[in-house]
């Protein structure tokens, strides 16, 4: 049975998609840094569905092993969904440069590193999928969070590059672009509620545009719009905006 390998399991959204694609048939591998923390969420989604779901470890930063990671999954997947994310704190990263790297490292260059090693296997083979979830604020820099979003416009520049060298291999890769979700990363948040999604909300999303090819994803479909409208306020006006 074909098998989707999900990095960074343990988010909400992740969790959620997992649930989908094991309601519709698939294999899971649940990839974290600390996936004893899996246990219970996998054994309850193989009572419920009936497939198989393991639970590997993986560090995104530990790039020297993310060759050995994929080369000893016990089966290869037929596509790989990546959910790693790291918020970070904007304040911090202006002052501490641990902090900006960690944030750009995880939500970018560990991401790099593991699909640069999956979509030579793909390729290869000339079947898979590639779904990566960036988000609205890799869309245009804000001070509010211009470093997780700088990190997350890298993502969606490189998921572009991939789609497009892909594709003559058979390669689906699906840019996820998620807004405001309801997730422990955004609890302490007053978030609108009528411009934010749920993380099953999300999920079905994901699987409806990887089944029909889709390229972009905005969650919720209102957020295209709302970016569309944000990346053409010119320069010299969105300069003095607070939003």
């Amino acid at each position: 049975m074909a098998s989707v390998l999900i990095i960074g399991a343990t988010s909400d959204i992740a969790k959620a998609t997992a649930r989908v694609y094991a309601e519709e048939g698939f294999d899971l591998i649940l990839a974290s840094r600390r996936s004893e923390a899996l246990d219970a969420f996998a054994t309850d989604l193989n009572i419920r569905t009936g497939r198989s779901v393991d639970r590997v470890d993986f560090d995104v930063l530990d790039y020297s092993s993310h060759d050995a990671f994929y080369e000893t999954l016990a089966s290869r997947p037929e596509g790989v969904i990546v959910a790693v994310g790291y918020l970070g704190d904007q304040e911090k990263a202006q002052s501490d440069f641990e902090e900006s790297q960690k944030i750009v490292d995880t939500n970018y260059t560990g991401i790099v590193s593991i699909l640069n090693i999956i979509s030579n296997d793909f390729e290869e083979r000339r079947s898979g999928f590639i779904i990566g979830i960036s988000s609205v604020a890799g869309d245009r820099g804000r001070k509010s969070n211009y470093v997780y979003g700088s990190s997350k416009a890298a993502l969606t520049t490189y998921l572009s590059g991939l789609r497009n060298r892909l594709f003559e291999s058979g390669v689906h890769v699906l840019t996820v672009k998620p807004g405001f979700v309801a997730t422990k990363m955004t609890e302490k948040m007053d978030l609108p509620e009528r411009l934010t999604a749920q993380p099953e909300e999300v999920a079905k999303a994901i699987y409806h545009a990887q089944k029909t090819g889709k390229n972009v994803l905005y969650t919720k479909g209102l957020w295209k719009w709302i970016m569309l409208t944000i990346k053409n306020i010119p320069e010299w006006k969105f300069k003095r905006m607070s939003i």
